[in-house]
């Protein structure tokens, strides 16, 4: 016969055991329980970091939980988007994802393609442009494409960022679009956009590829002459400068891409509730006053569409890359 004591203690268990059976799915639902570790592949203070940081205060409210920056530098990226990759699905572990690793990708540095991420949201893209001095000669891209087919190689230099950046890249893309050899013009590195603008400016570089939101206090300042957007439609901060289509009638595009990911094989609910809060941060007045204020284009896609997007961008870069002899 079993004691009112033993009774009472198996009734307890039971009741323990119950509870956390009907407990389970409710404790599933509660999630985030703790603060979220945003991974940034990037030193702190740049573009990319700074966007993030807006984006992930502004993703607090809506989460109820802090969400933290890390940054973690190294290998131009490869450090950062590989802690991402490899953390524990759980959504605890988020990051930002660069266009900077498809161009990795395609020199065989790392394999984190697209199917290597769960992807929650496109919220940036920085198209290209081309611009030269106030003082240069040129004042359409027609002009400039066709005195670099008649010149001699060599005669004309080009810059915007390093060697094989997509500053590079959206250069070389544009020659081989209009069927010039890039080799024909020399580019110069420099240690970022608004370096190789004022090269420009002054005078010691003849073409500068960074966007028209880097480039525009200098346009403003009647420094810099804006020929022609790289991207699919014009800038609203300039609106007068034209598309690359609309200039010579080329179907090219290059943008710099800034998206946030998470990695692959997290659960449609919790990417759902990460996407939705992104959304709330990128609607936010804060995130959007700090947008505007850069010069930052707030571009949106969904998990599937970033996803199909940065498919298409390992494919593509690499097409480019090996066209301009880049790889």
């Amino acid at each position: 016969m079993i004691s009112k004591t033993e009774f009472r203690s198996g009734l307890a268990a039971a009741l323990i055991a119950s509870a956390a059976l009907l407990a389970g799915p409710a404790a599933a639902q509660e999630w985030p329980e703790r603060p979220i570790t945003l991974i940034m592949p990037w030193g702190a203070g740049g573009g990319t970091d700074t966007v993030a940081r807006t984006l992930a205060a502004a993703m607090e409210g809506p989460l109820g939980q802090p969400v933290n920056v890390v940054n973690r530098t190294g290998g131009s990226g490869i450090i950062g988007h590989t802690a991402m990759a490899t953390a524990a699905p759980d959504g605890y572990t988020i990051g930002t994802i660069n266009v900077d690793l498809s161009q990795l990708v395609c020199q065989g540095l790392t394999d984190l393609t697209a199917s290597k991420f769960t992807h929650i949201a496109l919220i940036n893209t920085e198209p290209a442009a081309v611009s030269v001095s106030a003082e240069s000669e040129f004042t359409s891209l027609e002009d400039a494409l066709q005195a670099i087919r008649d010149n001699p190689p060599g005669t004309y230099t080009a810059s915007g960022s390093g060697t094989g950046s997509i500053y590079h890249l959206a250069w070389a893309g544009l020659l081989v679009a209009a069927d010039i050899d890039p080799g024909r013009v020399i580019w110069v590195p420099s240690q970022g956009g608004g370096p190789s603008l004022q090269d420009a400016a002054s005078g010691s570089i003849d073409f500068v590829t960074p966007p028209l939101s880097t480039a525009a206090p200098l346009i403003k300042a009647g420094r810099i002459r804006p020929l022609a957007t790289m991207g699919a439609e014009r800038f609203s901060g300039l609106p007068d400068v034209p598309t690359v289509n609309e200039a010579v009638g080329l179907d090219w595009t290059s943008q710099t891409w800034r998206m946030i990911g998470a990695p692959a094989g997290l659960s449609d609910d919790v990417r759902d509730k990460l996407t939705n809060a992104v959304r709330t941060a990128f609607d936010s007045a804060v995130f959007t006053e700090f947008m505007d204020g850069r010069g930052f284009a707030k571009t949106w896609m969904g998990p599937e569409e970033a996803r199909a997007f940065h498919e298409s961008e390992d494919t593509a870069i690499c097409e480019v890359m090996e066209a301009a002899g880049m790889l």
